[in-house]
């Protein structure tokens, strides 16, 4: 079965996506984003997804790439084009090259005019094609800076990017108003800067006269992408914390195992948000357990030390993921969830206070 997702980074309005093969459990990873790292590595161990690269569509202006730290955490190849002059890639791409996943590849279509080292990654099947800033959704990537080049892109669209099937949907690196996909047919006939009969006289006097700033990350994104996104200063993703051993979920809160806890021999406080009946009812409660139920937890949490850290606790761990993200917008640093709660806690035979055994 192929698996696919696309992820989106609020802050850069960056496209990553997610490809899998799930009988070889391999999969590469488009376009990443450097402080999406931990989302990524949580998604593919959730899918038990192994992944082998991850792949630039190009040297990014607005955001640092995650290339490096997800080689770093999970031994992937970095691939972006041998044009990009970018240094500490395991791969350089040329047109035509293919990157196997699995069963499945991506091929590798050279795309310039936004930057030199623009490549479009067209699925085995032509069903998908993922063309970073070359085409967006209803435009194009700016050419007014890095390398850029109008008559490049126009070509590179217009004689290559149309000219795979018109059924072929195209997956861009950006998009500002919510937009998630697009296809071939629909760009041929209503892109605004490269569509219909759009000449290049056309199309450069459009993009002479776009009049936008640059990006604001700019002077500090090239650099780093340049160097696939290796930071100046050591930066270790790991899955662990100074006071414990913890996973990142997909949903973005950290978790602690029950082995994990039942072996925690730093100081930490733990929080139980269930009711009082809850508490005090068959499912019993853990050994100092600090009861402080969902529904006050925003006005009693001046009871904690945001310095020591918090575990938090309900009967799945639904609820208490709910009051581990209220706690970190009140500013606790030091916090984590207990994965699958009560339920997983007797399931799994650690002692409890009460309840019935």
């Amino acid at each position: 079965m192929f698996i696919f997702r696309q992820l989106f980074d609020q802050q850069s309005s960056t496209y990553t996506y997610l490809l899998g093969d799930s009988e070889s459990a391999q999969a590469v990873l488009i376009d990443t984003v450097f402080e999406q790292s931990q989302r990524d590595i949580a998604l593919l161990k959730e899918l038990e997804l192994t992944l082998v690269a991850t792949l630039e569509t190009h040297i990014h202006a607005d955001h640092i790439t995650g290339a490096w730290l997800m080689r770093e955490a999970q031994g992937s190849d970095i691939a972006l084009a041998r044009d990009s002059n970018a240094e500490g890639a395991d791969r350089y791409l040329t047109e035509g090259d293919r990157i196997a996943f699995g069963q499945r590849f991506l091929e590798v279509l050279a795309t310039p005019g936004h930057t030199n080292g623009c490549l479009t990654f067209v699925l085995d099947d032509h069903s998908m094609a993922f063309t970073g800033d070359a085409i967006l959704i209803r435009g194009c990537g700016r050419t007014d800076f890095q390398q850029g080049s109008s008559k490049s892109l126009y070509h590179s669209v217009r004689n290559k990017i149309f000219n795979l099937v018109d059924q072929c949907l195209l997956y861009p690196g950006h998009d500002y108003r919510g937009l998630t996909v697009t296809s071939v047919r629909e760009e041929k006939l209503f892109n605004p800067r490269l569509g219909g009969n759009i000449s290049e006289n056309d199309y450069f006097g459009y993009m002479a006269n776009l009049d936008i700033p640059h990006p604001k990350k700019i002077d500090e994104a090239v650099p780093a992408n340049l160097r696939c996104g290796k930071p100046d200063k050591e930066h270790p993703l790991t899955d662990q914390q100074p006071w414990a051993t913890l996973r990142f979920s997909f949903a973005g809160i950290w978790e602690i195992e029950p082995a994990m806890l039942e072996q925690l021999n730093c100081a930490y406080q733990l929080v139980d948000v269930r009711s009082q009946a809850e508490f005090d009812g068959p499912l019993g409660k853990i050994n100092q357990a600090q009861l402080i139920p969902l529904d006050q937890l925003s006005e009693r949490s001046g009871e904690l030390d945001s310095e020591i850290p918090v575990i938090m606790v309900c009967r799945s761990g639904a609820r208490s993921a709910q009051g581990l993200l209220l706690l970190q917008k009140q500013g606790f640093k030091k916090i984590a969830n207990l994965a699958g709660g009560m339920l997983r806690w007797r399931a799994e035979g650690f002692k409890t206070e009460s309840g019935l055994l």
